[in-house]
């Protein structure tokens, strides 16, 4: 299971007092309201940052850093990736997972036969959908659903699934 999440990538300074426009690769913008501190993460270390202002424009989160305080400072960190430890991520809701956390997992069906494994998740309006890549080499696309996913046991890295008439044909 991976420690660290990616929130968001740094796309541009924001005015002159240190401040940068960051897109979100969160699924949870509410998160950059809450967020305390975060790293970016450099080619050769990461820097701990802790956030001082957040304002939303658009599809961007404007973030300011009580290390930097002007653009100069900020400026050669354009392009570079925002992350928070795990202890820092959002907590999970019920039926919530990471999805960094299930990537790789083993995926069987309710039977115990081994289907493949879990290479991606589309996230949709209505319902994430599971990217399995079969034993055959073939693509199945899994809604996330009860009656689909039965169980996800991240020791055993292993998704258990129903599959539904046709899903294979």
């Amino acid at each position: 299971m991976e420690d660290i999440f990616r929130i968001g990538v740094i796309t541009s300074t924001h005015g002159l007092k240190g401040e940068v426009k960051v897109f979100p690769t969160t699924d949870d913008l509410n998160r950059f309201k809450t967020l305390k501190k975060c790293f970016i993460r450099t080619p050769k270390e990461d820097i701990q940052v802790e956030k001082n202002t957040c304002k939303f424009f658009k599809n961007m989160v404007i973030l300011s850093f009580k290390e930097f305080k002007d653009i100069n400072e900020i400026e050669k960190y354009k392009g570079l990736d925002l992350y928070v430890t795990r202890e820092d991520a959002v907590p999970l809701e019920e039926d919530e997972y990471y999805i960094s956390d299930v990537i790789g997992m083993d995926v069987v069906t309710e039977d115990g036969e081994l289907l493949g494994k879990l290479e991606d998740v589309m996230q949709t309006g209505a319902n994430d959908v599971f990217v399995i890549k079969l034993t055959n080499d073939k693509e199945l696309l899994m809604p996330v659903i009860k009656d689909c996913v039965l169980d996800m046991d991240y020791e055993a890295g292993k998704v258990t699934v129903r599959l539904m008439k046709g899903m294979l044909d």
